[in-house]
């Protein structure tokens, strides 16, 4: 009967997480000379996004202690996004260049910018 329980406990624990993750629509805004200027939409689903212009490459997210957007634009920029930022409408995030000389690119802001919820 207990281990019946510690089922029933573990099992409940184990549905309540939910892990959090981009869904939606957002309006992407790039900051340039101390102004945002609005670039395009995305759309969010799990694990992939995709912009509005057909013509860029879908892209895959990838959820850590910072959330990451991958092929963003192009294959050599990335986009981190702080984890407590996920549940705000309007996230700031901050723009990478994999070919940067630096050992770990993460640390090196190339461009930042928002991503405004579309409700």
């Amino acid at each position: 009967m207990k281990y019946f329980a510690l089922i029933i406990m573990l099992l409940s624990i184990n549905f309540n997480q939910k892990t959090d993750k981009l869904n939606g629509r957002y309006n992407y805004l790039i900051e340039d000379d101390n102004s945002y200027i609005q670039k395009d939409k995305i759309t969010f689903k799990d694990s992939i996004f995709a912009f509005d212009n057909k013509y860029l490459p879908k892209g895959k997210v990838s959820y850590g202690n910072v959330i990451l957007l991958e092929n963003f634009i192009n294959t050599d920029l990335i986009i981190s996004i702080r984890k407590d930022q996920i549940k705000k409408d309007t996230i700031l995030f901050y723009m990478h260049d994999k070919k940067h000389p630096a050992m770990n690119y993460l640390d090196i802001v190339v461009g930042k910018g928002k991503l405004i919820k579309i409700k």
